[in-house]
């Protein structure tokens, strides 16, 4: 396979994915799950990814779609649509799969994956992440990984905005 054939290989449905985990556990792979919009990939997404990745063999992340960026962050958002963003984020070597998920919350697609370790941002509180007591339960655990002060998508786009105000 080339490289576009493996970058796209990463991108999953729902089934492939339930197929690929189960595969991955076969074998005794300790599977990462983490989830975000990734609406413009910058430094802080690629070091929280790098680190989420050290924590297991497999690194899944599920992607929210298009039209759930829009219904969390506004009728602005995604800056970058999800084929885009879904395309980028597998060719980081460092993340094995990529899933987009529809709903509001990857609650159902985290039950699907059933990962050994789940992973937010430190900006998250554990107990208010979405599927941490559903991990916690099936015998995995909740980590926050400390966030890059001054890399968001939010303050890109207000610098992008304010730039011609100057």
């Amino acid at each position: 396979m080339n490289h576009v054939e493996i970058v796209k290989s990463k991108i999953q449905d729902w089934p492939t994915m339930a197929e690929t985990v189960s595969k991955w556990r076969e074998d005794g792979q300790k599977i990462v799950f983490t989830n975000g919009c990734f609406d413009i990939l910058h430094l802080g997404h690629a070091d929280y990814l790098a680190k989420a990745s050290d924590l297991g063999t497999k690194l899944v992340v599920g992607l929210n779609s298009d039209l759930s960026v829009s219904r969390l962050k506004g009728p602005s958002r995604p800056i970058t649509d999800q084929k885009s963003r879904g395309f980028l984020l597998a060719s980081m070597s460092f993340v094995d799969a990529v899933v987009l998920f529809e709903e509001d919350t990857p609650e159902k697609l985290i039950e699907l994956v059933c990962p050994d370790v789940l992973v937010k941002g430190g900006d998250y509180v554990i107990s208010e992440i979405v599927g941490h007591d559903f991990v916690a339960s099936s015998g995995g655990k909740v980590v926050t990984i400390p966030i890059i002060e001054g890399y968001s998508t939010t303050e890109i786009e207000n610098r992008i905005l304010n730039s011609g105000n100057k």
